[in-house]
């Protein structure tokens, strides 16, 4: 793999870093700005929903740039907004300086991924988009704990003032390191990609996504209160078990984009299914510390799993529209799945029938993404080409 390859991890780790790090630190954040813990997970729902908003509109404006240009301003505005976080004095400006930061995040790694494809052969472009995404792994492996440390010790705007360094050094990583292309980003008219990403096909692999990533961040959102609360752990115990769980997020990753590349919808269907056991059978293991701590490590592997083959499924269903638009929008349909998985755990904790019952409830939401997955399957099968190939579709996918 090209060095330029990983060059491309430095900047998904700072990134993977400030989207999650916030996990650890909910508790330290509401307790020092006057908030509830589910309020505080709201912080979560606006990161990600800004990276919903932020990869279609800075996909489109930056489209004439070449890649590497792109890269790099994207990198400049994660980094001021990780400082504007540092410095926020209120919720609402912490949060509209996460949205800020948000917003670099999904064209960032869909230009990435369009950028880590076209760096290998053909039949290992997943395995290329896995080990961009290892930069998100290994940020839950380190940086995440660390920042999480970090923020306990010292206050929790210790922990933007780092990633916002981290910040910096990707942005000197990816201008070493990622080769000059002259040639723009997204080629074509952007509305006409728009019209074929609207596509029946790309719109269902698009909610598969939402829904695969839904029920992740529903319960990893408040793993910290899961983890002190029903397991009886201490706050200084979460960050080494957030190790444990970047981990699994390492192993699930790659893994994922071996199966990818191998038989791409029976990888899907599989890591969804063994995403939805994973949070059900999380249900019944939190009196046990040990069983816990091995359930988390898990549950970064199935959750991670899906990432490669999911990312891909929307690539080969765009064909014919520009691919660094349809692998953003696939990105900001991960932090979809985000934003909602972190409202919805909130409504199961306030509403519903509390935390206890986030896990079993969370395993539902994957399943429902199973079905997506056959029923566009099923009407894949029914479209209107040669007799033959329609009838072998589900049949052949499935295999």
């Amino acid at each position: 793999m090209p060095l330029a390859l990983f060059a491309l991890t430095v900047g998904a780790f700072g990134i993977g870093v400030t989207e999650f790090v916030i996990m650890g630190l909910l508790m330290d954040v509401g307790a020092d700005l006057g908030v509830s813990i589910s309020t505080a997970g709201l912080l979560i729902s606006g990161y990600a929903l800004g990276v919903v908003a932020g990869a279609p509109v800075l996909t489109v404006l930056t489209g004439r740039w070449s890649r590497k240009r792109v890269l790099l301003g994207l990198m400049v505005i994660f980094t001021v907004g990780n400082v504007l976080c540092a410095l926020a004095p209120t919720y609402g400006t912490l949060m509209l300086a996460r949205v800020l930061t948000a917003l670099s995040h999904g064209t960032f790694f869909g230009v990435g991924s369009v950028v880590a494809t076209g760096l290998v052969p053909v039949d290992r472009r997943a395995s290329a988009i896995a080990i961009m995404f290892t930069g998100l792994t290994v940020a839950n492996i380190l940086g995440v704990p660390l920042g999480t440390w970090l923020g306990q010790a010292h206050g929790w705007r210790a922990t933007f003032w780092a990633v916002a360094l981290i910040g910096l050094v990707a942005v000197a990583v990816l201008a070493v390191y990622v080769p000059k292309d002259g040639a723009p980003a997204e080629q074509g008219d952007w509305r006409a990609d728009l019209r074929a990403l609207g596509r029946r096909p790309v719109l269902l692999g698009l909610l598969t996504t939402v829904l695969g990533f839904a029920g992740v961040f529903a319960v990893f959102t408040f793993i910290a209160p899961l983890l002190t609360r029903l397991s009886g752990f201490s706050a200084s115990a979460v960050s080494p078990i957030l190790l444990v769980f970047g981990g699994g997020l390492v192993v699930g990753n790659l893994v994922g984009g071996k199966l990818a590349d191998r038989r791409l919808v029976p990888s899907i269907l599989g890591t969804l299914a063994v995403l939805a056991v994973v949070l059900f059978g999380m249900t019944f293991v939190w009196e046990d510390r040990v069983l816990t701590v091995i359930a988390v490590g898990v549950f970064g592997a199935a959750a991670f799993a899906t990432v490669p083959p999911l990312q891909m499924w929307v690539l080969e269903k765009a064909q014919g529209a520009g691919q660094s638009l349809a692998s953003s929008l696939n990105i900001g349909a991960f932090n979809l799945g985000n934003a909602l998985g972190a409202w919805f755990g909130g409504v199961v904790i306030d509403d519903g029938p509390g935390l206890g019952a986030i896990t079993w409830v969370s395993a539902l939401v994957p399943v429902s993404a199973m079905v997506v997955v056959l029923v566009a399957l099923w009407l894949e099968s029914r479209e209107p080409r040669s007799g033959a190939v329609s009838s072998r579709t589900l049949h052949g996918s499935l295999q």
